[in-house]
């Protein structure tokens, strides 16, 4: 079997390995096969192995905040010649030369895959909502660090007496380390779950930006030695043909593609011969990509860029694809990348300090031309450094570059494993610092109380309502129409329809612009927003309304929603209790710049009015323990009372065992509050005060059961003044977001009743240790 490897550009040299062509699948060591001389059951070995070490390494770096990327790498190096690969034994069983074409083939196989899944998941038109400092940040993050690490390359081969090798290979050194990669940014911040950051925003423009240059230069420097070493006929013919395909690709298959979506209705999956289509498009543009001379990695990366990301044919690609190229063909990338790196191949320490010279210069360029922009536009520095040491990262992008560039011996053994050491020792040294600089939920700490409670006169009452789909509207439009806005006391309602991340690479929080042309097929999100828009005409002159989408991973979907509070100065998050978004719940609670309401929507959805009329009572009940949770619940409640049809039960609960615990300044609050409530009870025949005086939790039970019918919505705050009875309760009822009260208002048992609002003031204030110090952080707000 003939094995054609080019070494250089004027010649090919042949190797020829001779191998039975029916080695493939072996019969089993019961008749004497050694199945580790069959190529199926090597591959299946070498595949299990790397994956077994990659893993392996990953549990161990984790904790000092490194990324799996170095963990892949090190598996590979580990089975190469610089460690395990050094004992003949096992380099001749298990990775012997005779696999390497299949292992080489398999590679750029899974490369092709892995960049066409990447370009899928990009939306272009990021580029043109970078806006001027991503613009800033993603020139002079590729122009700063090139300029830098050129000049050093410069002065070593000036005052260093540097081999030829070395010399022709300072260009792309300076080239691999002043590149930012997308893919990389992108895989990092998932990874480190800061996607959907303010960071991670800016990153992923910018690096998009950064990439953009990097392969604009790459592409005339190609064009300018293909001019000059072959001839300028051939260097135009090879540029015009590599436009005109990626030309007719944009053009075929975007169109298809969008013809697919159009044929999809929402929600439904593709059709299996829409999917199959996509992947034979892809293949044969890959070949013809082959035939006209275009690298393995350009074309899958434009066909996957020019298929719409997200639902529904980008998720369903990416569904389907993901796993297997993630798990299967990834590894044995690395297993390639770990065979070629030998350490034992170095051995000129010169050459070693030039390529290290050089990488640190472009970290430091990297750094230098990242910060500026955004410290100029008075950015924190820690989150500035923070940027600039994202944009440092390396990754995939940089190792299948550097492999290509091996396989054609443009890049000598030597060379090459000093380059990946350099990869390496960059990521190593930027993830731990990132994790160590940047927090982003440092920046949801607010310098004022934004409470319902602390609102003054007629300020605006500003409240954030989240959704996740058409389910939750009622529910949430029912609570807004009982807190009635008026002219008195306006309220400016932001609504946002949180989206998981699906086959997409970077997040997106957009405010909500209507179409130009109408269209009869809406989408989940125009349609909530629809509900909304009606609900604002109807209160036209009391209610202002604005509408945002945010899609990101649902690991970190709370980042869009304390992020966008803290940007609107809202009071009150409204956030509907799902089972499966429980952990987004809890961060929100922990992490909030206000209040929080988690709303429990009613089991029977037709007993609860869409529309709180004046045709019919709306009977609010307030469970009141104490503290500072529940004094806002109370809070709410009396702005409730503005509507007319609503009528307010105050049911002021207390145990019969003492207190355990709270401060005087709790219980004087908690007094204020109920004696200031008590007043407006005489005065309004819509609201009673009662009080009930409790033995045992079993007397708690029957007082919740008796509000199943009784009120359309109970309202009970999440933590509570201490009590052994309270305390009891925590143990056994406490899940998280809810609160042991709260807990049971939401149990299974409490079936047909009304909803429930469980509410949390605003923790997050600064200079705040106490919740019930409100005296002091009321003269701080003003």
């Amino acid at each position: 079997m003939a094995m054609n490897l080019p070494v250089n550009e004027d010649e090919l040299a042949f190797k020829f390995a001779c191998q039975s062509s029916r080695l493939v699948n072996s019969n089993g060591f019961w008749v004497g096969d050694d199945p580790f001389m069959y190529s199926v059951p090597l591959l299946l070995f070498q595949v299990s192995l790397v994956s077994i070490f990659t893993r392996s390494i990953y549990l161990v770096f984790k904790p000092f905040g490194q990324p799996f990327i170095v963990s892949q790498i090190l598996g590979g190096v580990i089975l190469g010649p610089s460690m395990l690969g050094q004992n003949a034994t096992f380099a001749t069983k298990f990775f012997p030369a005779k696999s390497r074409i299949v292992l080489e083939t398999f590679s750029v196989f899974g490369i092709m895959f892995i960049v066409f899944l990447i370009g899928v998941k990009i939306d272009p038109t990021i580029i043109l909502r970078s806006g001027k400092r991503a613009l800033v940040i993603g020139i002079l993050g590729f122009f700063a660090p090139y300029a830098l690490s050129g000049f050093v390359a410069f002065l070593l081969n000036r005052f260093l007496s540097l081999d030829d090798d070395m010399y022709n290979l300072l260009p792309m050194v300076v080239s691999i380390h002043s590149m930012t990669a997308f893919p990389v940014i992108a895989y990092f911040l998932a990874d480190f779950e800061i996607l959907n950051s303010e960071i991670g925003r800016l990153a992923s423009s910018s690096s998009i930006i950064s990439d953009l240059l990097f392969w604009l230069y790459m592409t005339l420097r190609y064009t300018v030695k293909m001019a000059t070493e072959k001839s300028l006929s051939t260097s135009m013919g090879s540029l015009m043909s590599t436009a005109v395909f990626i030309v007719l690709v944009c053009f075929g298959i975007h169109s298809a593609a969008l013809w697919v979506i159009q044929h999809t209705p929402e929600g439904k999956p593709v059709k299996e011969r829409y999917f199959f289509s996509v992947l034979v498009a892809f293949l044969g543009c890959g070949l013809m990509g082959q035939v006209i001379g275009i690298n393995a990695f350009i074309v899958p990366f434009v066909v996957g860029l020019v298929i719409p990301d997200g639902p529904p044919l980008g998720a369903a690609l990416v569904e389907r694809l993901d796993c297997f190229v993630s798990v299967l063909l990834m590894p044995i990338f690395f297993i390639i990348c770990g065979l070629k790196t030998d350490v034992f191949a170095v051995q000129k320490l010169k050459n070693v300090v030039v390529i290290l010279s050089i990488a640190v210069a472009a970290l430091f360029g990297k750094i230098i031309g990242t910060i500026v922009p955004p410290l100029i536009c008075r950015m924190p520095l820690r989150d500035a450094l923070s940027l600039g040491l994202i944009m440092s990262s390396k990754g995939l992008v940089e190792l299948a570059l550097l492999s290509s560039l091996n396989t054609v011996h443009v890049v000598s053994d030597e060379c090459f494993t000093i380059v990946i050491i350099s990869v390496v020792v960059v990521t190593v040294v930027v993830s731990p610092l990132v994790k160590a600089l940047y927090d982003p939920s440092k920046r949801y700490l607010a310098y004022k109380r934004r409470t319902i409670r602390h609102l003054r006169g007629n300020e605006e009452f500003r409240i954030l309502a989240c959704v996740h789909n058409q389910e939750h509207v009622p529910e949430i439009i029912t609570l807004l129409e009982a807190s009635k806005p008026t002219k008195e006391h306006p309220i400016h309602l932001f609504v946002l329809h949180l989206v998981k991340l699906s086959a997409r690479a970077s997040s997106l929080l957009i405010a909500y612009l209507p179409r130009e042309k109408p269209s009869h097929e809406l989408s989940q999100s125009e349609r909530i927003f629809k509900v909304f828009k009606k609900f604002e005409q109807e209160n036209h002159s009391n209610l202002t309304l604005h509408c945002y989408k945010g899609i990101s991973p649902k690991a970190t979907m709370h980042d869009d929603v304390c992020s966008l509070a803290l940007e609107q100065r809202t009071s009150l998050i409204i956030i509907p209790f799902k089972n499966v978004y429980r952990h987004l719940n809890k961060n929100v609670l922990d992490k909030a710049p206000c209040s929080v309401g988690v709303l429990i929507g009613c089991r029977n959805q037709e007993s609860v009015p869409y529309i709180v009329g004046e045709s019919s009572w709306f009977r609010v009940a307030v469970l009141f323990f104490g503290g500072p949770d529940d004094r806002e619940a109370l809070a709410y409640a009396k702005c409730m009372l503005e509507n007319p049809s609503v009528i307010v039960t105050l049911c002021r609960i207390s145990f019969s065992v003492a207190a355990v615990g709270g401060s005087t300044r709790r219980k004087l609050l908690d007094a204020e509050i109920l004696a200031e409530f008590r007043r407006i009870s005489t005065d309004h025949k819509r609201v009673s005060c009662q009080e009930k005086t409790l033995m045992d939790v079993a007397g708690l039970h029957a007082v919740i059961r008796s509000l199943e019918n009784a009120f359309d919505l109970v309202m009970v705050g999440k933590h509570h003044g201490e009590s052994e009875r309270i305390t009891e309760l925590r143990k056994w009822n406490d899940q998280g977001e809810l609160g042991a009260i709260g807990e049971m208002l939401a149990a299974s048992d409490f079936n047909g009743g009304p909803s429930v609002l469980v509410i949390q003031q605003q923790t997050r204030v600064w200079g705040l240790r106490d919740p019930d110090e409100s005296l002091r952080l009321r003269r701080i707000s003003l």
